[in-house]
């Protein structure tokens, strides 16, 4: 009964001296290296102070042509540029408006880095087994983990702002464009790729060609999950300092004002519907026109 006794003290002491010894690591890289990451990540920092300007600049008329205009560009479809152009002015009408396009602004920034990160590597995920399973139990990391977990290092690294609050909504909204690429290279029949070798392609012309053509319907699926994921952090990014529809929530659930959560909860919610629909009708309409080049 002793030794049993004793165990579970000698544990929390072993535990105890693990987590200081983490902490203290985490500690020291940060002092050693923290300044070096932040010069690193400072040109980001000036393209999203850029970015969100320039859309807090533009005239609000002018805005809402070049978004309708985009929606139109993807979706091809009047009703949603019909809708887009009622959700801005219902912001604007509500004193939105500002939040709104600091919304779009970071949104639209991880959206892109997610894009330009996470396609090339879930390329080489469908290239190679031995880096699908290095990178798998790091994208089920990414997922399953808190989001509050990861923004401890973060914010120890970066401290609060707009590029630490990026940095979250990445790492929470890549997993899903970097998987669903692998797996749309991986399901082109085999048939295909074995046509195009008898034609004498390279591999560069299978990938360009071939395999990312057709793999388009999951590759945008990716993308459609990857905006929405990122949508859905836009809440937990305020509270590192990131600015916008979120943090008006979160100021909401902090004082207790149910018109204001109730009103921003709705803008984020009709922005996501917005991005959802015309992400799904641009990929719809890139698998059709690369069904008929590939005719």
């Amino acid at each position: 009964m002793g030794v049993l006794t004793e165990f579970p003290e000698m544990g929390r002491t072993d535990l105890r001296d693990l987590k200081k010894g983490i902490d203290e690591a985490f500690r020291g890289f940060t002092r050693a290296y923290g300044e070096a990451i932040e010069d690193f990540f400072f040109p980001l920092l000036k393209f999203l102070v850029w970015f969100e300007k320039l859309m807090l600049a533009t005239p609000w008329p002018l805005m809402i042509v070049i978004l309708c205009a985009l929606v139109y560009a993807g979706a091809r479809s009047w009703v949603m540029v019909a809708g887009t152009a009622i959700v801005l002015l219902v912001a604007g009408y509500l004193g939105m408006w500002e939040d709104t396009m600091k919304t779009l602004s970071i949104i639209s920034v991880s959206t892109m880095i997610c894009i330009v990160i996470g396609i090339p590597f879930g390329i080489l995920m469908a290239k190679s087994d031995r880096t699908q399973t290095i990178v798998r139990p790091i994208l089920d990391f990414m997922q399953t983990v808190p989001s509050f977990v990861y923004l401890i290092p973060i914010v120890m690294l970066l401290g609060i702002g707009r590029v630490p609050g990026l940095m979250a909504v990445c790492i929470y909204a890549i997993p899903p464009v970097v998987r669903l690429t692998n797996l749309g290279i991986r399901l082109v029949d085999k048939d295909v790729l074995e046509a195009a070798d008898a034609f004498g392609a390279s591999p560069r012309q299978k990938l360009f060609t071939v395999q990312l053509p057709l793999a388009l319907p999951n590759i945008f699926a990716g993308i459609n999950q990857t905006i929405m994921m990122a949508l859905a952090m836009v809440v937990v990014a305020a509270l590192i300092g990131v600015q916008g529809l979120g943090s008006e929530v979160l100021k909401a659930v902090n004082n207790q004002y149910l018109a204001l959560g109730i009103f921003n909860g709705a803008a984020i919610l009709a922005i996501a519907i917005v991005f959802d629909r015309v992400s799904q009708k641009f990929g719809k309409r890139l698998q059709k026109h690369s069904e008929v080049i590939h005719g």
